[in-house]
C-alpha cells in the first residue's frame, strides 16, 4: 500500500529513503491532491502518512473533519503499530476551528511534524467564502508548514499535502476556488476512477510537480483483498499535457 505514496513523494523530493535520508527546506512545492468522490484521496493520504512514519523522522499531523472509518488493508508496515502511533489525528469540525488550530501551531509543544496532511479541504470552503478567504486559508496552510520546517531546523523540512474533492461539472464558484488554490499549490496530482484499468478498482493518477520535474502517470489498481499495485501509464504520443482537461472540469 505504500508504493504510490512513495512514488509521489520521490517525484516531489519530499523525502524518500531510496533517494534521500532526510527532508530539505527546498524539498519542493506543496501538493494539491485532486479527485472526485470515491477516487481514493483519503486512502492515498493515509498511505503517505504511513510511509512517512516509517522514515524515522518527526510525527505526522493528519487533519480531517471526520475520523477515518477503517484502516487500509495490507500486511507488514501497514499494520505496524509503531507507525500508527506517529500519526497525530486532529478533527477540526468547522472552518473556524481549523483556522484556530493553524494559527496556534506555533504554540504547540513537542517535536514539529515532518508532514502535514489535510483531507477534505472542500468541507472547509463553505458558505459565502470568496477569493480573499480561500487565499487566506491556503496561505495559512503554507505558513504553518514553513513554521514546522523552521522548528525542525536547517537542512530539514515539513511536507504539505492537501486533498480537495472536485466535481466533473462544477459551478463557476468552484472553478474560481480551484484556480486560486492552484496558485498556492503549483504541484498537483489528479486522481480519476477508470473502469478500463487492470484491476477490480482502478485509478489513473497524473502527477504534475509544478516545474520541479517531469509529469508522471500511473495505473493504481486495488485488488479484492485490498492490495494496491502501481504500474506506469502507457506512454502518450504528442504533447504530454494535451489530454489534461481544464482545471474547472477536474480531469487528469
Amino acid at each position: 500500500m505504500l508504493r504510490m505514496a512513495e512514488a509521489l513523494r520521490r517525484a516531489l523530493n519530499l523525502g524518500s529513503s531510496a533517494e534521500s535520508e532526510e527532508y530539505t527546506t527546498e524539498a519542493g512545492p506543496p501538493l494539491l491532491l485532486l479527485g472526485g468522490p470515491g477516487s481514493g484521496k483519503t486512502s492515498l493520504l493515509f498511505t503517505a502518512a504511513l510511509e512517512a512514519a516509517g522514515e524515522g523522522r518527526g510525527p505526522i499531523l493528519f487533519l480531517t473533519q471526520r475520523p477515518l472509518q477503517s484502516l487500509p488493508r495490507g500486511r507488514g508496515a501497514v499494520l505496524d503499530p509503531l507507525r500508527l502511533q506517529k500519526i497525530r489525528f486532529q478533527y477540526p469540525p468547522s472552518t473556524h476551528e481549523l483556522l484556530q488550530l493553524l494559527c496556534s501551531a506555533h504554540e504547540a509543544r513537542g517535536p514539529a511534524p515532518s508532514l502535514l496532511l489535510l483531507d477534505g479541504l472542500e468541507e472547509y470552503l463553505v458558505g459565502d467564502w470568496g477569493p480573499q478567504e480561500v487565499a487566506y486559508l491556503a496561505a495559512l496552510l503554507l505558513d504553518t508548514a514553513a513554521h514546522f520546517s523552521h522548528q525542525i531546523g536547517p537542512g530539514h523540512g515539513c511536507g504539505l499535502i492537501v486533498a480537495l474533492q472536485i466535481q466533473e461539472e462544477g459551478d463557476s464558484g468552484d472553478a474560481l476556488q480551484l484556480s486560486l488554490l492552484q496558485r498556492y499549490f503549483p504541484a498537483q496530482c489528479w486522481l480519476q476512477v477508470d473502469a478500463q484499468g487492470p484491476g477490480q478498482h482502478c485509478l489513473r493518477a497524473c502527477l504534475d510537480p509544478g516545474g520541479q520535474g517531469p509529469r508522471a502517470e500511473w495505473w493504481v489498481a486495488f485488488q479484492p483483498d485490498g492490495e494496491m499495485t502501481v504500474t506506469p501509464w502507457p506512454a502518450q504520443t504528442g504533447n504530454p499535457s494535451s489530454d489534461k482537461g481544464s482545471s474547472s472540469e477536474g480531469q487528469p
